[in-house]
């Protein structure tokens, strides 16, 4: 059974988004693999690195998102992204230097994910239906211009 499941709950109705957040957890998942295996600084240096990219990429397609619909709250979500990086950051480095993370970065990494997805994520999903006249069902990128 995998670290963290992804659930209908944590869908925010937006199709990119839900795949970008199902990859995040995927590399989640990967992380607890090698936690569960063979603990092998390497893989988990590498695997860290992936996810912190695509974590990135994500974050700033969120933020284009949030300011070509003009999202009143982009600074704050902003700096939720910034103090996500920080800590993440901070974990790269002390793996880099040798220290087992894993365990504790996992912790962090589901309960942040699924926290935020629920929160602030759902906050600007919600803006982004009532400027669309509130369609029901996923949203598809085909409907909003980035």
């Amino acid at each position: 059974m995998a670290f963290m499941q992804w659930s209908r709950e944590l869908d925010t109705g937006i199709s990119v988004i839900d795949q970008q957040h199902q990859r995040i957890v995927e590399f989640i998942n990967e992380l607890a693999v090698i936690s569960a295996t063979s603990r092998d600084p390497n893989e988990v240096n590498r695997v860290l690195a992936m996810l912190i990219e695509y974590t990135q990429t994500h974050f700033s397609y969120e933020e284009k998102l949030q300011e070509r619909l003009d999202y009143p709250f982009l600074k704050a979500h902003r700096r939720v992204h910034d103090i996500f990086r920080r800590k993440v950051d901070e974990y790269q480095i002390r793996a880099q230097a040798g220290e087992y993370v894993i365990p504790e970065l996992l912790h962090m990494l589901k309960e942040w994910l699924a926290k935020h997805i629920k929160g602030e994520d759902a906050h600007y999903v919600e803006m982004i239906r009532r400027s669309l006249g509130n369609p029901i069902g996923t949203i598809h990128l085909a409907e909003i211009e980035i």
